[in-house]
């Protein structure tokens, strides 16, 4: 019960084994009880989940736990990550819980906490949680007449679908515009047909028959092809392809040629700071993006700020230094000024707006600069340290050193799976995917 429960993005793991068990679940929502209640009030938090069939396991587990240490338990169901952070504010609920691993497989699963405010929980806060979950609790027991209520929220979706229609310029619609919606399988399988059909377009949906072991499979932004294909086929005018959770988007112009997220932040930057709205001077990224978003940037007389990879880490910087806009490249799209974190619909959205202002093909308006050449590519490990072992840190610094001034080279762990991604980025092409494949052939050898 003392290994590491938190890792970038929450609780992750494979269902229905340590930390994705019952018994951790109902835990978690204990320690998290205790944590967030303060004072006489009727404690409340929220609960969702997206369509994996683990999420059958691990709900009543968290409802058990937070009822047990008197707090009322709102279960929203099947709904997007934004819709719960957002559901927590409007419900002026103590916490949230998202029930969802993003973008994994189904077999994976995981626990996503939200703070009374709507945002992450910071590391000191979760470490504490950790250490009660690790604790006796049985002293925070509620008594037989205080212990909390379940109830279902009922218009939970069309709560959120109103929510973001919101975000829309008024006057505008999508009317004329035909739209293939990838939901992967997951989370916004309802929400986000319906906002675009109810905004005027005409949709083309994909992954909208979940059976809780097809999320992710083949489809949404970790696999675009499937979207890409039915743009062409369909004479689409655009495409959108959410993640499980529905906190990342990547798009698709009329081509079915792929836009990243990288490509979206400059095109939401480019547009904000044109009409004033554009906070900060700049925006928030990571380490990954694109050399070629930053001199875009820099063009517009913009600022990039690099954080380290996780959308949490981003927010934290928005937050702490009044950014509106930031994200990943990977399609975590967070503006700050409709959301507390990652929405890929309103995302969409904002840049389906331009679109329709300028009239103009997605292909011309959605790519603002040209990237540099960069490669990504995961390595799986069964066990050990591999980045500790010195073949490993030689074949680091040859690459460093071929890459040379001009180029740039990322090792690191990844919080949430047995990979080390190797990212190189520069301007000969060839050299950088000979850089990151001879790293990534040492890596196997060491893993």
């Amino acid at each position: 019960m003392t290994e590491k429960l938190f890792g970038t993005d929450g609780i992750r793991g494979t269902s229905n084994t340590w930390p994705m068990t019952a018994e951790a679940a109902l835990k978690v929502g204990m320690a998290s009880a205790v944590q967030f209640i303060r004072g006489d009030h009727r404690h409340q938090v929220v609960i969702g989940k997206d369509t994996r069939l683990s999420g059958y396991l691990l709900e009543p587990a968290l409802t058990a736990g937070f009822i047990s240490m008197g707090m009322d338990v709102v279960l929203v169901g099947p709904m997007p990550t934004p819709a719960v952070a957002m559901l927590t504010r409007s419900l002026r609920a103590d916490l949230g819980v998202m029930i969802s691993a993003s973008h994994n497989p189904f077999q994976d699963n995981g626990i996503k906490l939200f703070g009374p405010d709507g945002y992450k929980l910071s590391d000191q806060v979760e470490a504490e949680i950790e250490a009660r979950v690790n604790s006796d609790m049985s002293s925070h027991m509620a008594g037989a007449a205080k212990l909390g209520r379940a109830r279902r929220l009922d218009d939970a979706r069309g709560r959120y679908n109103e929510y973001v229609k919101q975000t829309f310029p008024r006057g505008l619609r999508l009317d004329g515009l035909k739209i293939v919606v990838d939901c992967a399988f997951g989370a916004a399988y309802k929400v986000a047909p319906e906002v675009l059909w109810e905004l005027g377009a005409e949709i083309v949906p994909i992954g909208v028959e979940p059976d809780g072991t097809n999320i992710n499979n083949g489809c949404g932004s970790t696999d675009t092809d499937a979207m890409c294909s039915m743009v062409s086929a369909h004479g689409a005018n655009l495409g959108i392809a959410l993640d499980g959770d529905a906190d990342r988007v990547l798009i698709a112009d009329e081509n079915g040629a792929l836009v990243d997220g990288d490509q979206i932040l400059g095109l939401i930057a480019g547009d904000w700071a044109e009409n004033g709205r554009l906070a900060s001077g700049g925006i928030v990224s990571t380490v990954m993006s694109n050399l070629g978003l930053e001199t875009f940037l820099q063009g517009k007389g913009l600022n990039l700020v690099r954080t380290q990879v996780g959308d949490r880490y981003v927010v934290e910087h928005m937050r702490a230094h009044d950014f509106n806009v930031g994200g990943e490249q990977s399609g975590h799209i967070v503006l700050r000024d409709y959301s507390t974190t990652g929405d890929g619909l309103i995302a969409a959205l904002q840049v389906l707006a331009v679109v329709v202002n300028a009239g103009k093909p997605a292909s011309q308006i959605c790519r603002v600069f040209d990237p540099l050449p960069q490669k990504l590519q995961n390595v799986r490990f069964n066990s050990g340290k591999p980045l500790e072992d010195k073949a490993v840190k030689k074949a680091i610094k040859d690459g460093e050193n071929r890459l040379g001034a001009g180029g740039r080279l990322l090792i690191r762990l990844s919080g949430t799976e047995a990979v080390i991604r190797v990212m190189a980025e520069g301007e000969d092409a060839a050299l950088v995917a000979s850089v990151v494949g001879d790293i990534a052939g040492v890596i196997e050898q060491a893993g």
